[in-house]
């Protein structure tokens, strides 16, 4: 079901102790995602532990990507000034504004989806079932499923990181909570991309050279 790989692993993603690891991953399945959540419902995760602290400190950083192609404006909030100019903090910082850039998230939590948002979307996939002809007692469980890669798509935390697809943002994230010891939290973000928005020209060649051919 899982491995002491994979206790050593929650563990280090979330500080919780060995045994309440072992049962997380028992409950969840070995499932580690379903474990960290388990974890933090119990209130047994550094990270959970830290969530109702006050982080009011942290850094706004702007990352420039392709020559200024692409531009990056993130605030990344921690507990304490000390922490916010530390060279761990600032380096995941400039990890999430790189992640922004590259992944293009929509939002930073799932919490952060407007639910009228997630209705369309889960009406499209709804309709994407009934089209490939999938039977309709299995159509919903299909939909969730394919809701949990629309979150990984759109929800910044839940991007596998840039740097290492064997984590999520949010585990990088729990893993500076472990080390640091401090609250860390994603608080908001912008992201510019060049032209985008704009509707760009896009001639077609052979109309183009129909009208030279015809001396227009």
């Amino acid at each position: 079901m899982f491995t002491p790989q994979d206790v050593a692993k929650l563990r280090a993603m979330t500080g919780a102790g060995m045994m309440d690891c072992k049962k997380a991953l028992t409950e969840s399945n070995g499932d580690m995602e379903k474990a960290t959540i388990w974890l933090r419902e119990k209130g047994m995760s550094a990270a959970a532990k830290k969530a109702d602290r006050i982080a009011a400190e942290g850094l706004v950083l702007s990352y420039i990507h392709m020559g200024g192609k692409i531009g990056v404006l993130v605030e990344v909030n921690c507990e304490t000034d000390f922490v916010a100019k530390s060279a761990q903090f600032n380096q995941l910082v400039k990890d999430i504004a790189m992640q922004i850039a590259a992944s293009k998230p929509l939002f930073v939590n799932i919490e952060d989806v407007e639910p009228t948002a997630l209705e369309a979307e889960k009406e499209i996939l709804r309709n994407q079932a009934i089209n490939e002809g999938k039977p309709a007692n299995i159509i919903e469980r299909m939909v969730e499923g394919r809701v949990k890669k629309y979150y990984q798509d759109v929800c910044l935390t839940e991007q596998l990181f840039v740097k290492d697809t064997s984590k999520t943002i949010k585990q990088i994230v729990n893993e500076a909570i472990l080390t640091i010891g401090e609250k860390i939290a994603i608080r908001r973000f912008v992201r510019f991309e060049m032209g985008e928005g704009i509707e760009k020209r896009c001639d077609n060649l052979a109309e183009e050279v129909a009208k030279q051919i015809a001396g227009k």
